[in-house]
């Protein structure tokens, strides 16, 4: 599998991207009107209780626009924060900490909001279990939510399309033999890892006993899944899928299964709640 890597090079590019973004093409209209010699120290402040994360993005973003602006961290990346809580102090000209103010609150907030739904998971499921996410991610961020992903206690599935086979029911579907296709996957892993997903306990049964790695049972009632996980035993890695949500992640968890995957941590996640205060 890929890893995630979060290099200071890669935020610094990320955090320029952004920035232009939100400057193209005259700048911070607003801000600019401000007297350009006033400093201020500025708080960082969680709003809510969570996952703090992203905080060499906000420093980068700050750093890219002045860097005398001082960001002092007062929370560590990873850490779980208060309503009310300080993360970091920001010194130095208001004038560019407020032309910065939105794309690192945009940073922290999405990212923090990734790695508290995460982590929130996490402490439903029983021990054994992990928590993954998907590829059901913001084109171009899938990096920076899997990372997200990792700082809230989760697991992340494959990265890309190159990272493991993973034989979902469309594969199945356009193959005239679900069986031969898992055959030619075995032939050609190379190292890789295969996974199959199966919808019933019928699917899974003219399969089991093929050696592939990991089977992902997709939305199957709590009953199928015991039994699918029972199966499974000792052959493959069993993995969950298909409306996982807070309210049933426990009972499903609870079937043994070694791992539940949650499109729903990336793709509709809601921001942790931020802001600067002078």
């Amino acid at each position: 599998m890929s890893k995630i890597k979060l290099s200071k090079s890669l935020v610094k590019d990320l955090c320029k991207l952004a920035l232009k973004e939100d400057l193209y093409p005259s700048g911070d209209i607003t801000s600019n009107l401000l007297d350009n010699n006033s400093s201020k120290k500025v708080k960082l402040i969680s709003n809510q209780k969570g996952i703090i994360g992203g905080l060499e993005f906000a420093r980068q973003t700050f750093n890219l626009l002045d860097k005398r602006i001082k960001f002092i961290t007062k929370k560590k990346e990873g850490s779980l924060v208060n309503k009310g809580s300080v993360i970091a102090i920001i010194e130095g000209k208001i004038k560019n900490i407020l032309i910065g103010e939105r794309v690192a609150l945009n940073f922290l907030s999405h990212i923090s909001g990734i790695a508290t739904k995460t982590n929130q998971f996490v402490n439903k499921v029983q021990k054994g279990t992990k928590v993954c996410c998907t590829r059901k991610t913001i084109p171009n961020l899938r990096v920076i939510q899997k990372y997200a992903v990792k700082l809230g206690g989760g697991t992340n599935h494959r990265f890309n399309l190159s990272d493991e086979f993973l034989i979902k029911d469309n594969h199945i579907a356009a193959s005239k033999n679900f069986q031969e296709i898992i055959k030619k996957a075995i032939k050609s892993k190379k190292g890789k890892k295969i996974t199959v997903e199966v919808d019933n306990l019928y699917q899974f049964k003219k399969i089991n006993g093929l050696k592939f790695d990991r089977v992902l049972f997709d939305n199957m009632n709590l009953k199928n899944l015991k039994i699918g996980v029972k199966l499974a035993k000792k052959l493959y890695e069993t993995e969950a899928s298909g409306g996982i949500n807070l309210i049933n992640v426990k009972k499903i968890s609870a079937t043994g299964v070694d791992r539940v995957s949650i499109g729903s941590i990336t793709h509709s996640i809601q921001g942790m709640d931020l802001k600067l205060e002078i």
